[in-house]
């Protein structure tokens, strides 16, 4: 049996599995899709059963799919790893890296650092502060921010940095209206939130058990900038969710002030998002390496405000 199956079919059914996606799949492979269509198509027919259900909308393997992977795939980790020992020492960082990321210029000095340090790598990068779904795709890293659960989906979650952060308001506002006990106050109260609100993008706060409790707010001032989000607040146009350390100045001379509620704001998550645990190009474990190390050394410093999503 095995003399009639190739390498190259199995290494798109496992890239094919482990993002759900034949396009994702032929992204990571360099492959047209319906290159990794036929070989799946090969496959199936070599082994005489369907390994995936297609649907427009979704890709899941069979029950037969499951046991091929779980089968195959640590035998083809195993090789890929004995390979990679063999060429690890001469291999060189290289190839297009396709970025999606905020725009901020604490992630462009990244960026330019990583290039320095590798250049054989050649950058495309966009910006967005709210990547959706569609959006990733034809993408190697995406970087975004984020507060509670992340929605479940095919790609893989990294956490690079988080902060704490607080509720806050002008004293100006607090005289002018009902300073807030509950987080239910929030719907009554103006509020500035992120962008994303306009989807209806609740508040996320802590509870007791360590999870989540989510707030709907009433907000006439949506944006997806924490600069702009802070600037409002100063102005007293209504409270908002920001870092602690984006405002703790501001806290401390009295031009801001923090609002106690019974459950505390959940943090501020800076997460890397790529496609796949397996069938990696060097260039993008290396990437998120090079940001883990930049963010812990420069990102981390009180005096680069994120200004992209801070009032997320």
């Amino acid at each position: 049996m095995l003399d009639k199956i190739e390498q190259q079919w199995l290494m798109s059914f496992l890239c094919v599995y482990e993002n759900r996606s034949f396009k994702r799949a032929a992204d990571f492979l360099h492959l047209p899709t319906s290159n990794v269509s036929r070989h799946i198509a090969q496959l199936e027919d070599s082994l005489d059963t369907r390994l995936f259900n297609r649907t427009t909308r979704r890709v899941t393997a069979t029950e037969a799919g499951e046991h091929l992977y779980q089968r195959t795939q640590p035998l083809m980790e195993k090789l890929g790893d004995a390979l990679e020992e063999v060429t690890s020492q001469s291999q060189e960082v290289s190839g297009q890296l396709k970025v999606l990321m905020p725009d901020s210029p604490i992630f462009g000095q990244a960026l330019i650092s990583f290039c320095s340090q590798n250049p054989a790598i050649s950058i495309c990068c966009d910006t967005s502060a709210n990547p959706t779904d569609d959006m990733q795709d034809g993408f190697d890293v995406v970087l975004s921010f984020h507060r509670g659960k992340l929605v479940d989906n095919s790609w893989v979650a990294k956490e690079i940095l988080r902060w704490q952060s607080v509720v806050v308001a002008s004293p100006k506002l607090l005289k002018q209206q009902r300073k807030p006990q509950k987080i239910t106050d929030l719907k009554y109260l103006p509020c500035i939130n992120s962008f994303t609100a306009i989807n209806g993008m609740p508040w996320v706060f802590k509870n007791s058990l360590g999870g989540f409790v989510t707030q709907r707010v009433r907000s006439a001032f949506k944006v997806n900038s924490g600069q702009i989000a802070k600037q409002a607040t100063l102005q007293g146009l209504g409270l908002a969710i920001l870092p602690l350390e984006f405002c703790q100045a501001e806290i401390e001379s009295g031009e801001l002030e923090k609002v106690i509620l019974e459950h505390e704001p959940e943090d501020l998550v800076l997460y890397v998002f790529y496609p796949s645990r397996k069938h990696l190009a060097k260039k993008i474990p290396s990437f998120i390496q090079h940001l883990q190390r930049f963010a812990i050394h420069e990102m981390n410093n009180p005096e680069h405000s994120q200004g992209d999503e801070s009032s997320k």
